[in-house]
């Protein structure tokens, strides 16, 4: 009897050890990774910022993503700067989205489902009937194919969202 419950005790002890790496794992996910050089630095802010310009006219324009590019922008600010990456993800509507895949949560069911309709009307019509240029439309068509590939298959479904 007395096995059973050190046997209990040391897969209780086990779990525990496996929620605090789960917890510092999702903790060092949001501290900034400063790389050395100055120059560096502003590159990635100003690449981070382009693309949270980009992901600002998504909002605007269909077809064209936005949390893709706030999630990129995240991955620029978090190399360069903990106050860009900071108020980034405390944005009310985006912030939640990049915080899940920033911990590996992925995306929820909904927005995946949002995600692989649009990239399928979007990248099959402009590939099929609105570009004329063969190889633009066979551009267009690997790149959608290889977007839809990505998102259904490697981003992993947030079951909680």
């Amino acid at each position: 009897m007395e096995k059973a419950n050190d046997i209990d005790d040391i897969s209780n002890v086990i779990k525990e050890i496996q929620d605090d790496e789960v917890k510092v794992e999702a903790d060092n996910a949001h501290k900034a990774k400063l790389s050395k050089f100055l120059l560096l630095r502003i590159m990635w802010i100003l690449l981070g910022s382009f693309f949270v310009a980009l992901g600002t006219i998504g909002i605007f324009v269909p077809g064209l993503p936005t949390t893709v590019f706030l999630i990129i922008a995240a991955g620029c600010y978090i190399r360069s700067s903990q106050k860009l990456y900071n108020w980034l993800i405390s944005n009310k509507t985006f912030g939640p989205l990049i915080l899940d895949y920033r911990e590996g949560k992925g995306m929820p069911k909904k927005a995946k489902i949002l995600a692989l309709s649009m990239i399928t009307i979007f990248a099959g019509s402009s590939s099929l009937f609105i570009i004329d240029n063969p190889p633009i439309q066979i551009l267009v068509g690997v790149l959608g194919i290889i977007g839809f590939w990505y998102v259904g298959f490697r981003v992993p479904t947030n079951k909680s969202a």
